[in-house]
Formats: C-alpha cells, structure tokens, sequence
C-alpha cells in the first residue's frame, strides 16, 4: 500500500491506538481539526475524546501532562504542533521525562513519545523552521529519532510508542506529502538504534538523516554519473544512541567522510559523528572529516534567502568533490 510520509504517521497512530488502549493522543488541535498538518485525522472519530484530547496551546502543559499520565501507567503519544516551540517544554523534558527512572532507580519509567515537526524549506521563517535536534541528544535517559522515509516514519514511531523510556521523534515537515513509498501489510517496526545504509559506495561517505537524505542521495547519483565518484550513503535514523559502529564502518572502508544536516553547522549532532571518527577511525581517514549544514544563522522567510541558508542538492555535490579532490 503506498503512503505518503504523514499518512505513513497517521496509519502508525491508528494501529497502535488499536492495539494498546493505554495508548493515547495529546496537543493542540490534534482531535476536532486532526492535526495542523492532519497527522492525527481520523483519530477522534475512531477512539473518541477521552484518547484523543485537544489541550491549552501551551507546551509545558502537554509534557507535564503526558510525565504524570505514563508514570501511572498509560503510554501518552504528546504533539508539539511545531518542533520550534517545544523549547517551551524542555524543562519538563530533560529535568522530569529524561531523569525520572534514574531518580527512581529503575522502578518506574515515563513512556512518551514527543511528536516534533522540524525543518524548514517550507519558508515558515523564524519560529517554524528549526532543527532543535541537538538540544536533546546530549541528555541521558531520552531518545531521539528522525525518519527519512516513510516506512521509517511508520516503523519508528510504533517503536517508539512501545519503547519504555522518552521518545523525542523529529518528523520533517517538507516530507509530509513529498515523499510517498509502498509500505508492506501487517504490523512491523523499524529498531531504534540502528542506522540505515541507503547507497553502497568506495570512494567516500555520505553520513546525514532526515532532510538531507533525499538531496545528499541525489547527489550521490550526480557525481556518480558526472564524475565517477562511488558515494555510500548512511542515513542515522537514530540521534541518541547514535550507531558507533555503522558510522565507523562506512569511514573505515571509503577513508572520507562528509557529514550533511540541515540543523545549524555549530553544535549539531554532525559535531559529534565527526569526533567519533577521528577518536576511533583516524588511521583510516584520508582526508579530514567534513561537514555541511545550515548557516549559522537564523532561517529567512524569502525563499531565495532560505535557499542560501539550508543545505542542498548543489551545495552537497560541491563539497563531495572538493573532498574526493583531496
């Protein structure tokens, strides 16, 4: 059945909904409208209010909410209906949801899962447009996902929502309908932890998620077709725990790396894959380890400043073979 990455969101909350009746919907908007970008359509009709709850815009409120709601017991799925502002819960977040089993000393867990549309390219400017990702991938107790794809939308989010501890899940708003794939029947699930390796390669490495996939995969088939550059591309799927030992692989056999996100160059998670490598790989390294983001700045609202801003298919192509060159 072919789905697009939202309906891909939504199919996922309906099948878990139905299985698991501590299983249930909290944010803004999410029941009577189905959602700002109706990830959650369908759902009141099919599980009522009592699962499907519209809250107070005020994201404090639908985290704090959702801690006290999994502590008893239940299993709260928690939107924040643009990942920008779930700042306004990062109190709740890495002070409450992430330490609460460690403060109980393993006797109690806290699973949420914490939707959070991110990204720009949609020109929504300021306050819709950021990759908060890297806030929360340096916090113990927490985990965080960010699918590419629609099957990986599917299989991570009922992952998550099965998981026992917090779940950050970084959904790409300009993939919403934009990218669509035939998902098999019947239940399955994509493991957190593990990445994915999209694209075999020799001559270097692609390392991205989310976003940045698409155009860093079309990229690969440019400067295969252009330059005969054999490019592997590793798709991360999973921020934290990161997987080591897929990230190490893929530089140890091409000897380059560029790293790609769409979150800001400074202090984004690319920083850390990239230590990771020079501490555990460096013998094998041929070049240094490169990285690609979005500026240092804030996202514009014009699109042509936009465009300067964000990573793309071009600005990747660029800076394979500038590596390759090396």
């Amino acid at each position: 059945m072919e789905l697009t990455y939202i309906k891909a969101i939504n199919s996922a909350l309906h099948e878990e909904m139905q299985r698991d009746e501590n299983v249930f919907v909290m944010g803004e908007d999410v029941g009577e409208l189905g959602g700002a970008f109706k990830a959650t359509e369908g759902l009141l009709e099919a599980f009522g209010e009592e699962r499907v709850i519209d809250t107070p815009i005020s994201e404090a409120l639908i985290i704090g909410a959702g801690i006290g709601a999994a502590v008893l017991g239940m299993r709260p799925v928690l939107e924040m209906q643009f990942a920008d502002f779930i700042s306004c819960a990062f109190d709740q977040i890495v002070n409450s949801a992430a330490t609460l089993r460690y403060r109980h000393g393993g006797r109690a867990q806290c699973p949420i899962v914490v939707r959070a549309p991110s990204g720009a390219g949609i020109h929504g400017a300021l306050f819709h447009s950021q990759n908060p990702e890297a806030w929360f991938t340096r916090v113990p107790g927490l985990k965080v996902v960010a699918p590419a794809t629609a099957y990986d939308a599917k299989g991570l989010l009922k992952s998550a929502i099965r998981d026992n501890n917090p779940v950050i899940y970084f959904e790409h708003k300009r993939l919403y309908r934009s990218v669509k794939e035939n998902l098999p029947e019947g239940d399955f699930t994509v493991p957190i932890g593990v990445a994915e390796l999209r694209k075999e390669g020799a001559d270097l490495s692609v390392i991205t998620y989310g976003g940045t996939l698409a155009p860093a995969l079309d990229a690969a088939k440019i400067v295969e077709k252009e330059d005969r550059l054999s490019v592997e591309v590793l798709d991360l799927r999973t921020l934290l725990p990161l997987d080591r030992e897929a990230i190490l692989a893929t530089a140890r056999k091409t000897g380059k790396v560029l790293i790609v996100h769409e979150d800001r160059l400074t202090g984004g998670i690319g920083g850390e894959v990239a230590a990771i490598i020079c501490e555990h790989a460096f013998e094998y390294l041929d070049a240094p380890v490169r990285r690609l983001a979005a500026l240092d700045t804030h996202t514009a609202f014009s699109p042509p400043l936009e465009e300067v801003i964000l990573p793309n298919t071009n600005k990747i192509v660029d800076a394979i073979r500038n590596l390759a060159a090396y």
